[in-house]
């Protein structure tokens, strides 16, 4: 699954976008073999099972350190957002389009309101940041009301005179969104639609629906950014209340772009999302550079971390509700068939099976499924055994296949 980090001009998006996609540590081979300049590969962390087992892993498609693995996801950095951006205006058509393959968004907000709608540099504290969520919000719901309202009477004619399901027609009027039938059935429940015929839908039924479409088809983590200046400590607070069902991180990219540049040079020891560092080469630093490290240690006391892991985290482990499974196939020994102890680790949606757990690891192991081992209970399952978030789990099926590092 893909996040689409998101946001208007001057916000800090860009920014965030490096920060988290700077290499942290040499991880081969790569998921992604071709990576498009406006992607870029970042890590979510989860716990690894090693620690639980009392056995050193050594990963393929991963990295283990300390206990918590690295797992490697695909951020987008989509084209900067100006008002009106459904309609075309500025890079509105670019902006939409990029915006086709997220699964999540990572909306990246000034959470000094240091810039106001059109991105341009304004006194912080002058523009309300709730007012740049509820302006995203807006642009998404028009976007899809658009798409909706350009093909209705062809929409119509097959429900009503092909006899063509409503809901496989709305599903394939959004399915180059990366939207499934899953997601169009709960917005017709959530918009009060679902009982009411499609050809009595009113202008606001419309509206409402591509409301809810957008909520539930495109969830969004909120990244409340430039934590650092003080105007942002009450914005956050402000957010948090106004967004109640959303995740609220306050971050600030810059700082966390300055630690990771830092470690990359070998000047400070830093993991991504770690409330401290260790300075190593005191002696090249200058004094300007000492204090940016002071001011940093104080924010990082202050907030717990820069932010910027932890907004990852949340797209893709509280907003896309992924889990972490670990797959083997030597039951006893915990490896693959070269030797490696926990060579794997996929991030999948809660309510995963056995059997769709094997389709992703490899088309034939799904189709020539025979059964499933919980290694760690050592219970035979069947295929419609739901995975449990950090399973360890042996495929037994009528094909041997020899997986590769994904």
């Amino acid at each position: 699954m893909i996040a689409g980090i998101v946001g208007k001009a001057n916000v800090g998006k860009s920014t965030f976008f490096s920060a988290a996609t700077m290499k942290m540590a040499k991880i081969a081979p790569y998921p992604f073999t071709t990576i498009e300049p406006n992607v870029g590969v970042a890590y979510v962390r989860v716990p690894c099972v090693c620690k639980e087992l009392g056995v050193e892993d050594n990963p393929r498609n991963s990295k283990c350190i300390d206990g918590v693995r690295y797992v490697p996801v695909e951020l987008i950095d989509v084209a900067g957002l100006v008002p009106d951006a459904w309609k075309g205006r500025g890079l509105g058509n670019k902006f939409l389009d990029e915006l086709r393959r997220a699964d999540a968004l990572i909306h990246v907000v000034d959470a000094a309101g240091a810039t106001d709608e059109e991105g341009r540099p304004v006194p912080p504290g002058t523009r309300d940041p709730v007012e740049d969520v509820k302006f995203l919000d807006r642009e998404l719901a028009m976007w899809f009301y658009q798409i909706l309202e350009s093909g209705w009477d062809r929409l119509i004619k097959r429900v009503k005179m092909l006899r063509e399901k409503e809901l496989a027609v709305l599903q394939e009027r959004f399915s180059g969104l990366s939207l499934s039938r899953h997601h169009v059935a709960e917005a017709l429940r959530k918009a009060g639609l679902d009982q009411k015929s499609i050809d009595k839908w009113s202008d606001e039924d419309k509206v409402e629906f591509s409301w809810k479409l957008v909520e539930i088809g495109k969830p969004t983590v909120i990244a409340a950014n430039k934590m650092d200046l003080p105007q942002a400590e009450e914005n956050v607070k402000r957010l948090r209340e106004e967004f109640k069902d959303r995740v609220v991180i306050p971050c600030s990219a810059e700082v966390e772009l300055a630690l990771r540049r830092a470690a990359e040079q070998g000047l400070i020891e830093y993991l991504p999302g770690a409330s401290s560092f260790k300075i190593l080469k005191k002696e090249q630093l200058t004094e300007k550079q000492l204090k940016a490290l002071k001011r940093i240690e104080e924010l990082l006391a202050k907030w717990g971390s820069t932010g910027v892991q932890d907004v990852i985290d949340a797209a893709y482990l509280k907003v896309l509700n992924l889990i972490p499974v670990f797959p083997v196939e030597d039951a006893t020994k915990l490896t693959d068939h070269e030797g490696n102890v926990l060579p794997d680790v996929y991030l999948v949606p809660r309510g995963t099976t056995a059997r769709e757990l094997a389709y992703k690891i490899h088309t034939d192991l799904g189709e020539s499924f025979l059964y499933a081992i919980n290694v760690k209970t050592g219970e035979r399952v069947g295929e419609d055994y739901v995975l449990k978030e950090g399973d360890i789990i042996k495929i037994v099926a009528t094909k041997a296949i020899r997986t590769k590092a994904r």
